[in-house]
């Protein structure tokens, strides 16, 4: 990868996938960590993108690969065990604040946010990319490895998820989480 194809692709997609690391920890600083860790992937794995797909749905990728490496290793320090972490069954639960970027939000954004919070790591993940980086569902499954159908299916289910996680606290149930 030459100079300019690094810097393009920088300026095309920073902002990009520096929100998206910010919804999932909730840090700046750390997502200014990891968003340098995703270009310096992107930078040595650059001679071997095949162009299956967009260069914005592969920097998400690796993005989503960078955060999950970064629970996993918080896990790990955090248990001081050798479990394994099955990101697509736990939860990817940042112990940070909600970004400062959030609490500028309204009421309802705010507690849809802390909301998804409770959503499994492959809802919380198809969310985002669907919702919040406004990505397509071809473009989700591009950057998830997997089927259309089955990102259809987790965002169904996240909806409803959530649909119900909210009602539950507007009928007087703050602990609905």
């Amino acid at each position: 990868m030459n100079d300019s194809v690094f810097h393009r692709l920088y300026e095309e997609y920073h902002q990009d996938v520096f929100q998206f690391l910010i919804y999932l920890v909730k840090n700046r600083h750390l997502s200014e960590d990891l968003m340098h860790e995703v270009y310096i992937r992107a930078f040595r794995a650059y001679d071997r993108f095949e162009g299956k797909s967009s260069e914005k749905t592969w920097l998400f990728s690796i993005a989503k690969n960078v955060a999950i490496d970064h629970f996993r290793k918080t896990a790990v320090r955090k248990k001081h065990s050798m479990e394994y972490f099955d990101w697509e069954t736990q939860q990817l639960v940042s112990s940070e604040r909600i970004p400062e970027e959030v609490s500028l939000l309204n009421e309802d954004k705010v507690l849809l946010y802390k909301t998804l919070d409770t959503c499994t790591g492959d809802q919380k993940m198809v969310i985002i990319m669907r919702f919040f980086q406004d990505l397509s569902i071809a473009e989700t499954a591009d950057v998830l490895g997997w089927t259309e159908g089955k990102v259809k299916t987790t965002q169904h289910r996240a909806i409803k998820a959530l649909r119900e996680k909210l009602t539950a606290r507007e009928g007087g149930d703050e602990n609905a989480e």
